[in-house]
């Protein structure tokens, strides 16, 4: 059976992003991504133009996984709104908790250091990022809507500064390598959102 071009594409993103996740992104070659994905060294720019549109593809590919997950939760009909963010949150914590809070989050991982190398980088984490607050945004205004959730601010400003609580929490565990930031983090949670 025969491999697609965009089946392959998709091999190479799925080995970078656990590679990356492990060592970051400039200390991991194309070589070794290659060779993880068992793919031949000479066909990296059939599928990539360059280096910074990998790593633009690679974070593209990333968020669309990361906000698939995010749609699944906020699609269980089986719960109320502020169900739904706290799963989401349990999410975030057992995601970021697993190998000795080592984590899988490529926002963590990773966002500072791209930020200043790839502008093309920067600005698909910027639209992820986004996205993810977008939606924590309209699961705070369902919460509202049905009385599930009640918070002190806007929306937008408690999605955004709890995103920004969680991303902070997750360094901090990394540093750590406890779980003890992410304990807290899910404690002013649920005081925000006052569930």
């Amino acid at each position: 059976m025969s491999v697609t071009k965009a089946e392959t594409r998709q091999v190479i993103l799925d080995t970078a992003r656990r590679i990356v996740a492990t060592k970051g992104y400039s200390a991991v070659g194309i070589n070794e991504i290659l060779a993880a994905a068992g793919v031949p060294k000479g066909s990296f720019y059939h599928h990539f133009s360059s280096k910074d549109a990998f790593g633009e593809a690679m974070m593209q590919s990333y968020f669309d996984d990361y906000l698939a997950t995010l749609d699944g939760i906020a699609a269980d009909k089986g719960k109320r709104p502020a169900e739904q963010l706290m799963a989401y949150w349990q999410n975030f914590y057992d995601t970021q908790a697993a190998d000795d809070c080592q984590g899988g989050c490529l926002v963590v991982k990773i966002g500072a250091e791209i930020a200043d190398l790839s502008d093309a980088m920067r600005t698909a984490t910027k639209a992820g990022t986004t996205a993810i607050v977008d939606r924590l945004e309209q699961m705070i205004t369902n919460g509202l809507a049905d009385g599930s959730v009640s918070v002190d601010d806007d929306p937008r400003q408690t999605a955004e500064a709890l995103y920004d609580l969680w991303l902070g929490a997750s360094m901090m565990a990394k540093i750590h390598r406890s779980r003890d930031p992410l304990d807290r983090a899910m404690i002013t949670t649920r005081q925000v959102l006052h569930v």
